[in-house]
């Protein structure tokens, strides 16, 4: 995301209650790497094996994520968390699942990989939060 969104995205987060102090660099990663799990996921899904539910939805639940931190209005602390909460379980679900394959398919090593770096994204999104 460029420079002028992060600013504009920035200046809206200052309006919500409790966020004046949002890292916009750790929501960054946290969006980037919601939206490379989603990628993944959603590759790995094609495949058709029995991790391809879990890879299904983890791609709508990292989407899903993404999109709520750029529009904040109306979001709250506690809603942003809830949403960081879930994408973690399904990545959590995905990952999982995908490890069953990793030893003969790049794709879900590749998958499970990428589920890993999104919850690590989300945690310190949550961190980030709690600590302002």
């Amino acid at each position: 995301m460029d420079s002028m969104m992060m600013g504009a995205m920035s200046e809206d987060m200052k309006t919500m209650a409790g966020m004046e102090m949002m890292d916009m660099a750790v929501m960054q990663a946290c969006m980037d790497a919601c939206s490379a799990c989603e990628q993944a996921c959603t590759v790995c899904s094609m495949q058709m094996m029995d991790c391809a539910p879990a890879c299904m939805n983890c791609a709508d639940m990292c989407n899903t994520t993404m999109r709520s931190m750029m529009r904040m209005q109306g979001m709250t602390p506690a809603v942003m968390m809830a949403m960081l909460d879930a994408c973690i379980a399904m990545c959590q679900l995905c990952m999982d699942a995908c490890m069953k394959h990793a030893d003969h398919s790049e794709v879900c090593k590749m998958c499970a990989q990428s589920c890993k770096a999104c919850m690590d994204a989300c945690m310190d999104m949550k961190n980030m939060m709690m600590a302002a």
